[in-house]
């Protein structure tokens, strides 16, 4: 598929509402260069300036960024430390941008493993940006799907045994209104940067019908056009839901 730089390209009637993607790449992007790992980490965040003003300019209503998962608590503490200094210190510099921009800064995951500088620093933020009405930026930190759904679990089971909730009346929505994504719509595009092929237990419950796009391009080098790409390939695709495409059509 031939990229395009110009977002007046894009069949505007297919377009997803949704978009979440998985930033990888930016230590091998690093390495690769022999530049120390957090080198490519600071090179990622401004594909996310890019990336996010891109998804504003077309119209996309969610952007959900898979920014650092639970499991990443293990990596090395250096690397840790420097990640969340850096996320912080990013969303604090873009935030004016956000604002003027009209975009809406929110964030999933399990925040009280965050630092508490680092947690108050974000949540200012979010509520700078807490009165945009064009597209929401959706920061998954701390974060890991197997987590959110056992939260969503506990919850439920908890309002079963208190009486107010009978187990008869649980459902897909139910369920889905007790993930940290109630009120958003499910993802209809998955895009992946760097070449691996699994889902990184990201959206696991949300993901189930999206759509899939995966390059090996590395985050840092994931450009505009690559974007753009991968929006075209989701408007030339028949999504069925588990019908057929006479059904669909």
């Amino acid at each position: 598929m031939t990229k395009s730089n110009d977002i007046s390209d894009l069949n505007h009637d297919k377009l997803p509402s949704h978009v979440a993607i998985i930033m990888d790449g930016n230590g091998r992007w690093a390495q690769a260069r022999g530049l120390d790992r957090s080198e490519g980490h600071a090179e990622g965040v401004k594909t996310v300036r890019r990336i996010t003003e891109a998804a504003s300019r077309a119209g996309i209503d969610y952007l959900t960024l898979y920014t650092f998962s639970t499991e990443n608590w293990n990596r090395p503490k250096a690397e840790v430390d420097a990640l969340m200094h850096l996320i912080v210190i990013a969303i604090e510099r873009e935030t004016p941008d956000l604002i003027k921009n009209n975009v809406r800064l929110t964030m999933i995951g399990d925040a009280s493993r965050m630092p508490e500088e680092a947690r108050r620093r974000l949540e200012r933020c979010i509520e700078e940006t807490s009165h945009g009405t064009g597209l929401t930026l959706v920061l998954a930190i701390s974060y890991s799907s197997r987590w959110e759904i056992v939260e969503a679990c506990k919850q439920l089971a908890g309002k079963v045994a208190a009486g107010e909730l009978k187990a008869e009346e649980i459902d897909d929505a139910l369920f889905g209104n007790h993930l940290s994504t109630a009120g958003m719509p499910d993802p209809d595009l998955l895009i992946r940067t760097g070449g691996d092929m699994r889902v990184s237990n990201f959206l696991l419950w949300q993901i189930a019908y999206s759509e899939l796009f995966v390059t090996s391009t590395y985050w840092p080098d994931f450009s505009e056009a690559d974007f753009l790409e991968a929006i075209q390939s989701y408007g030339g695709r028949q999504r069925r839901f588990g019908l057929t495409g006479e059904q669909v059509k």
